[in-house]
Order: C-alpha cells, then structure tokens, then sequence
C-alpha cells in the first residue's frame, strides 16, 4: 500500500491528505495542538463541550490564525442531568474523608457543569457564522435541525458510535460518517444511553461489523498508537484512524506534567472510570477510580454532576502535589505513548503505516 492508495473518498471529503484525525480530549485538546495536526495534512480537532458558546468561538479563531485547513469540532450532545439531592449529598459524604486528607471540604452541593449542545441553538447559530470544516458529536445525536443547520452551512458531520444499533441511528440521522469507538478507547465512552448494557466491542470488530452493515465511511477509535494500527484498521476497511492518547505528550497538548509523566511510566495501567465524572471513561487507574469500585460506595451521581465533585477532589489533592484523583484520560495501548511535537509524530505515523504495508 503506497501513500497514493491512502487517499479514499472520506479523506476527499474532509479535505485531508493523510487518514489521522486527532481525536477532541476536551481539556486537553488545543488551538495549536488541532493546528499543528491539520498543517501536517491529518485532521486536528477540538473538543468544546466543556466551555461556553463564546469560548468555543475563540477556540475557532485562535486555531484558524494557525492553519488554513480544515479541523473539526466536537460536540457533547449528552441527555441533561437528572438532578438528585440525596444522592449527590451521599455521594459527597462519601467522597468527604478524601477531602479531609488534603485539609478540604466538599461542596455544599454539585451542579450541572456542562450543558448539552442537542439542541442548542446558539452554538448552532456561531457554528453556522464561524463555519468550521467538521463538526462531531460525541454521547449521541443532536435534533435534526441543528444537522440540517449545519449540512447547509457546508459543513461535514461526524458521529461516534459504539455498537451497530448506535451506527444504524447515525445513518438514519443523515451524519457524513461514523467513528467506531472500541472499548480501548481513551476518555468518555460515547455510548447514547448509560442506563443501557454496553456490548464493549473492541475496535477491530467494531469496525469490521460497521463496514459490514452500514453505508457510511468509519473513522476507527481506539487503542491506535503508531503506523501499524493504522495499516491494520485500514486493511478492515475503515477509512481514517482517530487518535486521542498518542497526542497527549505532545508539546501543544494542555496535559500537566504529571498527566506526561504518568504516560511515560512503563507501568501505566487504565481501566473504565465512572467515578470521575458520573459516566463510563477510560483512564489511567488512580485512587478515584478505586473508590469507584468499592462494593460500599453510593450510586454515582448523573454525569456530568458527579464530575463537579470530581474536579473539586482533584483540585484539592492537586493543590497539595498529589495527583491520584485527576482525569488522566488514556487508551489501552497508553504504554505506546511517544512524546514528540504534533507534526512529526503525523509524519513518523505516516512512515510508520508504509513500512507495515509494503
């Protein structure tokens, strides 16, 4: 397989000349990081379900004074937060000897600190002025005019997908192409109903199944570190390869020091963390995480509420030097990770996946 036989249609359509998309990471993800990727011919992405209208705004424009090619923005079009007193206030009683550790009180309540974008009209009205080339949607599907909006504006539309059943609903919905988020995925599971059970397919089958059965170009999600993987997901049939941890040392990403360092470390370990935010995530294991899983501790207040506890946690231990409560989102092939710039990792990957296929 030459550079020239990577090119396919979905790669056209974005107007893309190598098959890498940097996956959103929400806080981590950055005008320059997304800039440096789109300028070394992948797709740079940013992710602005954590921020306001206005703030995703300047994200646009700080990266647009950077490149002048196509990046893509990301979306949370979560179902709303179902409030619960008494479960968020035994959450925190729970969480409360965590806090004493670093001479802090819990919150006196928790809050909704993100809001959905499924039909949010004002985020669709500045997408439509700012025009980005690609808009994505992670946790679901918006309302049909926010699509229809969008696809007027001449914008390609992305969704994830983590089972067949959620691929078939972004067919129907008219999205441009889907992104087969296997279970080794960094970050949030993508999944559209929490309370449902997760099939947790892994990437390769999930891409295969999805070729297979749907009409729309995959983008595959999920444990794809180097060249190899790529060649690999390519060979399924997928069409592009979104990679979110394998970014994460690199210098234009937002990550901490401590967030590098725990990548560096020979023996980083992630699992499914629901503790942190309220929903399924994967990330590098920690002390939050552990809590999570003790068979004493309360339900898990709705995302993303539980992650109003979570980051004032993380933020009272960080504030003492200690790290084992934070959101050090990572796939499994996390040991994989190489810290160098954004654009010659893009090129190194692109070496890489011609060396697997020759």
């Amino acid at each position: 397989m030459k550079s020239a036989s990577l090119s396919t249609p979905l790669l056209k359509q974005l107007g893309i000349s190598v098959p890498v998309i940097q996956a959103p990471m929400a806080g981590t993800s950055t005008p320059a990081l997304a800039a440096a990727v789109s300028n070394a011919g992948g797709l740079g992405s940013l992710g602005v379900g954590a921020t306001t209208v206005e703030g995703a705004r300047t994200m646009i424009r700080d990266t647009r004074a950077l490149t002048s090619k196509p990046f893509n923005i990301n979306l949370f079009v979560h179902a709303p937060a179902t409030a619960d007193a008494d479960r968020e206030a035994r959450w925190l009683a729970y969480l409360a000897p965590e806090f004493a550790r670093f001479g802090a009180e819990p919150p006196a309540t928790l809050r909704e600190i993100y809001t959905t974008s499924a039909a949010d009209d004002a985020m669709l009205a500045m997408l439509v002025e700012e025009r980005p080339a690609v808009v994505s949607f992670h946790f679901g599907l918006p309302k049909p005019h926010i699509v229809k909006g969008l696809h007027d504006a001449g914008i390609v539309l992305l969704a994830s997908a983590t089972s067949l059943d959620e691929a078939l609903q972004v067919e129907r919905a008219g999205i441009d192409a889907i992104v087969a988020q296997g279970i080794e995925a960094g970050g949030h599971r993508g999944i559209f109903d929490p309370m449902q059970p997760d099939e947790g397919l892994g990437t390769l089958a999930l891409v295969r199944v999805l070729v297979r059965n749907t009409h729309l170009p995959v983008i595959a999600s999920g444990g794809i570190m180097d060249g190899a993987g790529i060649a690999g997901v390519l060979a399924l049939g997928a069409q592009a390869a979104q990679l979110g941890t394998a970014f994460v040392s690199s210098p234009e990403s937002a990550a901490d020091a401590a967030y590098r360092a725990a990548l560096a470390n020979p023996a980083v370990r992630t699992t499914l963390i629901t503790s942190i935010s309220g929903r399924p995530a994967r990330g590098i294991d920690n002390r939050l995480a552990e809590l999570g899983r003790a068979p004493e501790r309360p339900p898990f207040p709705d995302y993303p509420i539980a992650y109003d506890a979570g980051k004032a946690l993380n933020a009272a231990a960080k504030a003492k030097g200690n790290h084992d409560y934070a959101a050090q989102w990572a796939g499994q092939a996390a040991r994989l990770s190489r810290a160098m710039p954004a654009a010659e990792l893009v090129a190194t990957l692109m070496r890489e996946v011609e060396e697997a296929t020759s």
